[in-house]
């Protein structure tokens, strides 16, 4: 038995001196007993491999990197998620299409947001390089287009139809942040405008859209142009407040022979 024991103390002390373990003759103590290591060691004839200063420094200088890459791929996938969210024609994507659009459009304040930066700063808040043009806002308001009103409000419940009978430039009724420019389902070339009351103004039927997407506009300012054609002849506008829409005539002086 004791050859034995013999044996095996043999074997750990050539096994440390292969890797290069002192040990302490002036006791008589091999080094690792003398540090009191895990019993483990001796039961299983091997010494734990403790990764070292420079692997460390190694896995701390790269961990920064994976993280980055982690959420790059990661917002990539939100990316793309929401691409295909959006260009998808299934019906069953429709209700998270239009909760996108109303989280990224209707629900934040922006025209509210620009006036407070333009009373702090002096100037229009713009999320993209542009020349802000003034438009001129001390007339009344009026409507977006000079003309005969073919529907009314209480004919359609959304808004009313102008029939300015030639080609005309269309203007915003008051100071805001476009929040849609682009075809609508209904109402095709439409840009839609929110102001600092919360409200937002469709301007639809338009022949061109002559704004941009987060742009801020004067009132009086031109959004877009209309060319009457035989498929359509009038312009459609409508006011939004509070996700109810609201009879144009009940803001702006509206007269049926305007």
């Amino acid at each position: 038995m004791d050859k034995d024991i013999q044996k095996i103390r043999k074997s750990i002390e050539q096994r440390k001196k292969a890797r290069g373990i002192k040990t302490d003759q002036s006791k008589g103590k091999d080094y690792l007993r003398s540090h009191a290591l895990p019993d483990t060691e001796e039961l299983h004839g091997y010494y734990p491999a403790f990764p070292t200063s420079t692997n460390q420094s190694k896995t701390s200088s790269s961990s920064p990197v994976a993280k980055y890459a982690v959420k790059a791929i990661l917002s990539l996938m939100l990316f793309l998620g929401a691409a295909i969210i959006w260009e998808s024609e299934s019906p069953a994507l429709n209700k998270p299409k239009v909760w996108a659009a109303s989280a990224l459009t209707d629900q934040f304040p922006f025209a509210k947001v620009n006036v407070w930066y333009k009373e702090v700063f002096g100037r229009p808040l713009s999320l993209t390089p542009s020349v802000v043009t003034e438009g001129d806002d001390s007339q009344p308001v009026a409507l977006p287009v000079s003309g005969n009103i073919s529907e009314s409000f209480e004919a359609n419940g959304i808004g009313i139809k102008i029939d300015p009978g030639q080609s005309t430039n269309v203007t915003a009724i008051n100071e805001g942040v476009i929040v849609f420019a682009g075809n609508d389902t209904s109402t095709e070339k439409t840009v839609k405008v929110q102001h600092s009351d919360g409200s937002i103004t469709h301007y639809g039927n338009l022949s061109s859209v002559d704004v941009h997407l987060y742009q801020f506009i004067q009132a009086n300012e031109l959004v877009g142009t209309f060319t009457p054609t035989t498929e359509e002849q009038s312009v459609f506008f409508s006011i939004e407040k509070d996700n109810h829409y609201v009879d144009p005539a009940q803001v702006i002086q509206v007269d049926d022979n305007n």
